[in-house]
């Protein structure tokens, strides 16, 4: 596994929730409560053994706290149709998103012209991995609410 304890500061940018609801949008922020928007980030997602993917992936976004929030299933749907001809045994892996690439970064990679090492060099490491769990709007006892 690749080592991220060590990366400074202004390595790391953005904070990161990967969503695994999936009748849940995230279409208001979970922190703030404002609107999300819909925008793309080249994702870094290392994935055991040693694959390293970048994928420009469509994500909720809430500018005021910089959370991106990216589906799960969506994400693995990505994966698997990256490995399916190439790799096919890499699929159902472990994996971890570890961050996100520069824009120019991700464009080199595609054209081939990044090797694997330097795209771990470069990116950049999310701030914090947040988890939220998603309650179903309704009434509920109070009792119920402690519990959640």
């Amino acid at each position: 596994m690749i080592e991220l304890e060590g990366i400074e500061s202004e390595r790391r940018k953005h904070y990161f929730f990967l969503n695994p609801y999936e009748d849940a949008a995230f279409t208001k922020c979970p922190k703030c409560n404002d609107n999300t928007k819909i925008r793309k980030f080249p994702l870094v997602v290392h994935i055991d053994p040693q694959q390293v993917l970048l994928l420009n992936k469509k994500c909720r976004y809430c500018v005021k706290c910089d959370l991106i929030i990216a589906k799960k299933s969506e994400l693995e749907s990505l994966m698997v149709a990256c490995f399916e001809q190439p790799m096919p045994e890499i699929i159902g892996n472990n994996y971890l998103v570890m961050g996100v690439a520069e824009r120019r970064d991700w464009l080199d990679s595609k054209k081939g012209e990044m090797p694997q090492s330097e795209t771990i060099e470069r990116i950049l490491v999310f701030k914090d991995v947040l988890n939220f769990k998603f309650v179903h709007a309704g009434w509920y006892h109070e009792d119920e609410i402690e519990r959640m």
